[in-house]
């Protein structure tokens, strides 16, 4: 079988490369024309030696998931849906600004972690993404949309917020970042890429000390007894440990500030006395709160915060001097917004019909 030379970061790219007899310089090389140029077509790598082009053509490929859908927002937001085989789809969102195009990845087929305010989780967890599968959404989308008449890709800014929780496919998402970040291949700042974990503890630690990136932690309330219920990881890292994590992990983090995310819940995490116990909660954390409106998608029980309820919320957490921003909603005509990655699915883990007390 070929061996997939997406699957590699420059480490691995240069030990494959010794193993076939090649000196490291080689692997740069390919390095370069697969991720700054986009080039699949090895006989089209003109500074290889003939040789070596003929021996990656019998023994190598470069094969990305295949695209199933592409859908177009009226806001310009795209979406692809993309096989990644066994009956598995995951889906890739690219939003363009006037500053920046940033490209929100998945890398899992579903996720585990069962938020219950997000629809992805109710697909149920199927696999975790090969290291192809994950930056191959980079590639695909870049060669897709194509450079700019500097020569320039579209995509400046990377986020892993689509399906899964990275830090639960820990090596494949680190070898993807490696990728985004080294200069023979895209070349991204890490301030540029973002992680955005629901507060897996020992591997934000990993995460740390191997490729720190800007971090975005799924915080979602402020106290245990709400947090448990909206995102369950908390029952195993509770807000003590996870506080505690973002602290170590600004040691050596790229930015000077942690995100955290707080999606708007009608009547359940909105309250203007939570958002004093928020304050409380992240006193001693350095970090920026991004209120997220929630998106509704089918079988849901949850309703999105009214918008005088959302600007009073943020007021109070500016007036404690702690910077708020408020998402802007886009693709939600695409389902493409942030919780709708998974679109209309069945809720194989009748988690809905549990919380509202009805029989599956």
């Amino acid at each position: 079988m070929a061996t997939n030379l997406l699957d590699f970061d420059a480490q691995q790219m240069t030990d494959w490369f010794a193993e076939q007899g090649e000196k490291p310089f080689r692997a740069r090389q390919v390095l370069r024309w697969i991720h700054k140029s986009g080039e699949s077509d090895f006989s089209a790598m003109t500074d290889l030696a003939a040789s070596l082009r003929d021996k990656l053509q019998r023994d190598a490929c470069i094969t990305a998931p295949t695209v199933v859908r592409e859908e177009l927002s009226s806001d310009g937001t795209r979406k692809w849906l993309l096989n990644v085989g066994t009956g598995n789809a995951i889906e890739t969102v690219f939003i363009p600004e006037a500053e920046r195009g940033t490209l929100c990845i998945s890398t899992q087929a579903g996720c585990a972690l069962d938020c219950s305010f997000c629809s992805t989780g109710k697909q149920g967890f199927n696999r975790n993404l090969s290291v192809s599968e994950i930056i191959g959404q980079l590639w695909w989308a870049n060669r897709q949309m194509g450079k700019d008449a500097d020569g320039l890709w579209p995509v400046s800014n990377v986020v892993l917020m689509g399906m899964g929780e990275p830090l639960l496919n820990f090596n494949n998402t680190v070898s993807a970042l490696r990728l985004m970040l080294d200069d023979h291949a895209y070349g991204l700042s890490r301030r540029r890429v973002t992680l955005s974990t629901s507060g897996i503890v020992p591997a934000m630690d990993r995460l740390r000390d191997e490729c720190p990136v800007a971090l975005a932690v799924s915080l979602h309330a402020p106290n245990n007894a709400l947090r448990d219920v909206l995102v369950p990881i908390n029952k195993k890292y509770p807000l003590d440990l996870l506080m505690a994590a973002c602290q170590r992990y600004l040691e050596k983090a790229p930015r000077d500030f942690i995100t955290f995310e707080y999606v708007m819940l009608r009547g359940v995490n909105d309250s203007v006395q939570l958002a004093y116990e928020l304050i409380e909660l992240v006193r001693d954390v350095p970090c920026k709160l991004n209120l997220i409106p929630f998106n509704p998608f089918p079988q849901t029980h949850y309703q999105r915060s009214d918008k005088d309820t959302i600007q009073r919320f943020r007021d109070v957490l500016m007036q404690a001097d702690i910077v708020t921003t408020t998402r802007k909603t886009r693709g939600d005509d695409i389902d493409a917004a942030c919780g709708q990655l998974a679109g209309q699915v069945q809720d194989k883990t009748k988690r809905t019909h549990r919380l509202m007390g009805a029989r599956p």
